[in-house]
């Protein structure tokens, strides 16, 4: 540098004196140095300090270029709610009514004939009679309970007792008589205390009933309750889910109400009854009795 240029640094630099920065431009190179060795340090501290063995094992030296770079958690995706699976009707199969036994020229009097003193289930250890059904072979409507009662034990006949009362004048308030219609049970001996049947006494009694209507082919069918609707239409559905709603059953048009003997406990149930049979009036084109 010549001595017109160092002159003038000379004076730059103790201008910068008197204005109290000459270290920025005296030091600048060496804090520099010093700090990025200062900063150098200090990260070689923070690996040592991360790769640090636990007691007892020993240490591999891990240089800061080498120390491997954790990548950020991974957000999980919020979880998309499961498809509702679509709906499968039940594959309607071979019903009971088709597995029952078909015989050639069957007739009432031969189904009773082959009932005969019947033995094929518990039931026949403690009933009186057979109540096999009665009634017109060629009713157009034909009402199935769920089984005989003690008055019905004991003179051999469906719904006699307090329950048939009032079916008698139910069918009369149709303007019917007991002797135009046919009644039947889902099973032909009482139960004992007047238990529902079980399942496999109805399995057992049942075909019987599915003859006894094969042979009457009535226009309509009126279930007395949920233990005859369900087997008829082999469900385990409560009644209130389809009562007083039509479905078709082999040709004939069948709808499901409340027993009589639910009435006599329930009489507030006897309007959605009637508006039951009014359903069945309809279509026999029957007009109810007059008072």
């Amino acid at each position: 540098m010549d001595n017109d240029k160092r002159a003038r640094t000379e004076a730059w630099l103790h201008y910068a004196d008197e204005l109290g920065i000459s270290p920025f431009y005296r030091d600048r190179a060496s804090q520099s140095g010093e700090q990025s060795g200062s900063e150098s340090s200090r990260a070689q501290s923070q690996v040592s300090t991360a790769v640090s063995p636990a007691p007892g094992r020993a240490a591999h030296p891990v240089s800061a270029a080498a120390a491997p770079r954790r990548a950020p958690a991974a957000v999980p995706a919020p979880k998309q709610p499961a498809p509702a699976a679509p709906f499968v009707p039940a594959s309607p199969g071979l019903s009971l009514f088709d597995a029952a036994e078909r015989v050639s020229n069957d007739s009432l009097p031969l189904i009773r004939e082959t009932i005969g003193d019947c033995t094929r289930c518990k039931l026949h250890t403690s009933r009186t009679n057979i109540v096999f059904g009665v009634g017109n072979p060629k009713a157009e409507l034909v009402f199935v309970g769920e089984g005989p009662g003690h008055d019905e034990d004991v003179q051999g006949e469906p719904f006699v007792g307090r329950a048939g009362k009032l079916l008698t004048q139910m069918i009369e308030a149709m303007s019917l008589r007991r002797e135009d219609v046919y009644i039947c049970n889902v099973v032909k001996c009482r139960p004992p205390e007047n238990r529902l049947p079980e399942r496999d006494e109805i399995a057992t009694c049942s075909p019987f009933l599915m003859r006894q209507l094969d042979v009457i082919r009535p226009k309509v069918i009126c279930c007395l309750g949920a233990c005859s609707a369900q087997t008829l239409l082999q469900t385990t559905q409560g009644i209130s889910r389809f009562r007083g709603e039509w479905m078709d059953f082999r040709g004939s048009k069948l709808i499901a109400t409340y027993h009589p003997a639910y009435l006599l406990r329930n009489p507030a149930a006897k309007p959605e009854v009637w508006k039951d049979l009014q359903k069945v009036m309809a279509v026999l084109g029957l007009q109810p009795k007059r008072k």
